[in-house]
């Protein structure tokens, strides 16, 4: 069985987000997806983030039908600590990464990069809510 690890915020789901989850699944037999708790969110994007709680997120991205499973961490390390639990063939991080430290791809077989489609950023969706 091939598994495959994503991760990321995912507060709010855009075509992007499945774009990127339905290429892991084409990869995968079993796709894992680890998102950040609503505090390390906050401390990454700042305080009116996340829109979505990571309870809401997780239940969001459960029912995707590229998605077997949702895994929350809250650190650095619990993110080291998940993919290293998770053991996956291949580990998918945003094309953002080139050329820089993906936490927890020592314990992946392949690290592979996923182009960003840039119109699209869970960021600019609640800046365009709010320019309104």
């Amino acid at each position: 069985m091939k598994k495959v690890f994503v991760n990321g915020t995912f507060d709010v789901l855009h075509a992007g987000h499945l774009a990127l989850l339905n290429y892991a699944k084409s990869l995968a037999d079993y796709l894992v997806v680890g998102i950040d708790t609503d505090e390390r969110v906050k401390e990454k994007k700042g305080p009116t983030r996340p829109v979505n709680s990571v309870e809401d997120r997780t239940l969001m991205l459960i029912n995707l039908k590229s998605v077997d499973e949702v895994k929350h961490f809250g650190t650095d390390e619990e993110l080291e600590n998940l993919v290293k639990s998770v053991q996956p063939d291949i580990m998918i991080v945003g094309s953002d990464y080139i050329d820089k430290k993906v936490i927890g791809s020592e314990y992946a077989k392949q690290l592979r990069f996923f182009n960003r489609i840039d119109e699209y950023s869970s960021t600019k969706i609640i800046q365009s809510i709010i320019n309104r």
